[in-house]
């Protein structure tokens, strides 16, 4: 598949314009190993080695919907291998403080090298706890399954934060609020999981 027919396939999905562009202006093939780049816009899942995988641009659309993303957020990444979806994420939310957590060391360290142009930041450690140190933070988006809601990660956001993590096979969408914690959840989807060190 050619990188303009996934772009229109986006765009007949409803996806804004932000979001569109983002996926025109990041070269997927920078981010996935050469032998899978002929096929970096397919819209699959492809593996980037250790099991993990680079998320079908469908599902990542979806997710980057679900964060509602705007400029001057500070924003977290859990699980983010081989640093597409924070590529992504610089380019919709300008000027913001973007961090993303990765614990498998090999793609922590390839992934140093893609963002290089991007205005990101990445750090080797097990995403579980989320990333204290920032915290709290606007956005957070979890990029791997885990068996619960993050209880750690619904701590480190603010207040009007957005946390979209996938549990089981479905997304959910969870927002902080004075009055408490919203809820959605959207089914039918598959991650690697996600684990703790």
């Amino acid at each position: 598949m050619s990188k303009e027919i996934l772009i229109k396939g986006l765009q007949e999905k409803g996806f804004s314009q932000k979001i569109i562009d983002a996926f025109r202006n990041v070269p997927r093939e920078d981010f996935v190993p050469a032998h899978w780049r002929e096929r970096a816009y397919d819209d699959v899942a492809l593996e980037i080695g250790n099991g993990q995988t680079i998320s079908q641009p469908y599902t990542i659309a979806f997710m980057l919907s679900l964060l509602d993303l705007e400029d001057e957020l500070k924003i977290l990444e859990v699980g983010s291998g081989s640093g597409y979806v924070l590529a992504l994420i610089s380019d919709i939310s300008k000027n913001s403080m973007i961090y993303g957590v990765e614990r498998i060391k090999s793609l922590y360290r390839n992934s140093q090298v893609v963002l290089r142009n991007y205005d990101v930041k990445v750090f080797c450690k097990s995403g579980f706890g989320g990333l204290k140190t920032y915290a709290p933070y606007d956005r957070i988006l979890v990029s791997a399954s885990a068996d619960e809601i993050p209880k750690k990660l619904v701590a480190q956001l603010g207040d009007g934060g957005v946390l979209v993590c996938p549990v089981g096979n479905s997304i959910f969408k969870i927002k902080k609020t004075s009055q408490g914690v919203i809820k959605r959840e959207f089914p039918g989807f598959a991650f690697v999981p996600l684990i703790d060190d």
